[in-house]
């Protein structure tokens, strides 16, 4: 089965925590600390696997959770850090944060990678927090959450040139006689189910991929027929090929198709229209009336588009359609898939994210930021002296000034997040 959207979730891993421990040996007296850090948590990193076709394996698996880092041990022993989980992709795969669209990374090239979550940091053990005035501290960091997102993963195939046209007129039939590939060829609608990719050399030392879209019809773009199934297959093409069945055996107006198909086709994606797009009029060996290809073609060439008549049947015109193709990929440039408003800007690490909001909830005062969660989960809210320094953090960092100048006063309710205590300053 040829699957080609899949939402996932993944996770990477925490950080380890740090370790609280003190030196315990014979002949040292007075022992300091000795608690090592915690390893950083496993990344979830996304990998182009040369052997993968479909999105198949994300139908089953939805849920991917990275490996936590170790603890900080005795001794100064940093915990381990946990291996990153790698996820492969298919060659084209863009993947998109599923809440707000933004494209995180667009996996084109080959053995590209990208790190899609980031994991925690580990803890720091007691060890860095001692001071002039505090040489045992009791206390160590907890190791950093590791960040997590719904993601959607899109494969588009990568085409040089794509096919659109009706079912039935001929599309793989033509990319039957012109390439190595086997495509399913029958005469009835929807024959073709999935897009398929054959390489065409029509001259020597060029070659190009192209792609058999199938399922387009009217109100394609709206999910009629199979055309918003594959559509996105079209996107990443250089040059369209239409082909349109000339002979009109099936009682329809060409140039009604040609024009009925770009519409679906560029309301899907407006850019599409400014796609080289070259018209194959197929099926010339059962036209009787050459006024009808006379009349096509002058309506098709007002509309700016050069017109190859063909038969993909018996080879007739097909290698001067297949000629002009690779010269015209010479000199047509590679399009954008996506604008770059279109990419996620926000950085995977927000390590140094320090923005603090401020705000009331009813008669409570509420501060929140990412750099307030980081601090106040590394936190040891039952530990006396863990709780020093996060009021200390906090003051130098000019939270209570701030807090004054928005008329706080002593015995005030102060919520960071869930925690919750009286204001004395």
């Amino acid at each position: 089965m040829f699957v080609d959207l899949a939402k996932i979730y993944i996770k990477a891993g925490d950080g380890g925590n740090g370790k609280v421990s003190f030196r315990r040996e014979k002949y040292v007296p007075d022992g300091g600390p000795d608690g090592g850090d915690g390893g950083r948590g496993g990344n979830v990193v996304a990998v182009v696997d040369d052997g993968m076709r479909t999105l198949m394996d994300f139908r089953y698996k939805r849920k991917y959770v990275c490996e936590n880092g170790e603890d900080g041990g005795k001794k100064k022993m940093s915990g381990k850090y946990a291996e990153d989980l790698i996820i492969k992709v298919p060659q084209g795969t863009i993947i998109r944060d599923a809440e707000t669209g933004k494209v995180i990374v667009d996996l084109k090239e080959k053995d590209q990678s990208a790190i899609l979550v980031k994991g925690g940091r580990g803890g720091k053990g007691n060890t860095h927090f001692t001071t002039s005035t505090r040489q045992a501290p009791t206390f160590a960091e907890k190791g950093g959450k590791g960040h997590e997102r719904n993601i959607v993963l899109e494969l588009k195939m990568l085409a040089d040139v794509g096919l659109l046209g009706y079912p039935n007129v001929g599309k793989s039939t033509f990319l039957a006689a012109t390439t190595k590939a086997r495509p399913k060829i029958a005469n009835y609608h929807f024959t073709t189910l999935q897009p398929n990719l054959g390489v065409v050399e029509a001259v020597k030392g060029k070659s190009f991929v192209i792609a058999d879209i199938p399922g387009l019809i009217e109100g394609a773009k709206e999910g009629i027929g199979l055309g918003l199934e594959f559509l996105r297959h079209v996107e990443r093409t250089k040059i369209l090929i239409h082909v349109v069945d000339i002979s009109g055996i099936e009682g329809r107006d060409p140039y009604e198709d040609f024009c009925t198909i770009n519409r679906e086709v560029f309301g899907y994606n407006a850019r599409l229209s400014d796609r080289a797009q070259v018209v194959a009029a197929n099926k010339m060996d059962l036209l009787f009336d050459d006024e009808i290809l006379s009349t096509f073609t002058e309506k098709i060439e007002a509309d700016g588009y050069k017109v190859f008549p063909i038969s993909a049947a018996t080879g007739l015109g097909v290698d001067a359609l297949l000629n002009y193709v690779t010269e015209l990929l010479d000199v047509t440039p590679d399009t954008p898939l996506v604008d770059e408003d279109d990419y996620f800007v926000e950085a995977l690490d927000l390590s140094n994210d320090n923005e603090i909001k401020y705000f009331m909830d009813d008669d409570v005062y509420c501060i929140e930021g990412d750099y307030l969660e980081r601090l106040l989960f590394s936190t040891n809210l039952s530990d006396i002296e863990s709780l020093r320094r996060f009021q200390n953090v906090l003051k130098n960092k000019g939270v209570f000034a701030h807090l004054r100048e928005l008329g706080i006063e002593d015995g005030d309710t102060v919520r960071i997040f869930d925690l919750e205590f009286e204001f004395y300053g």
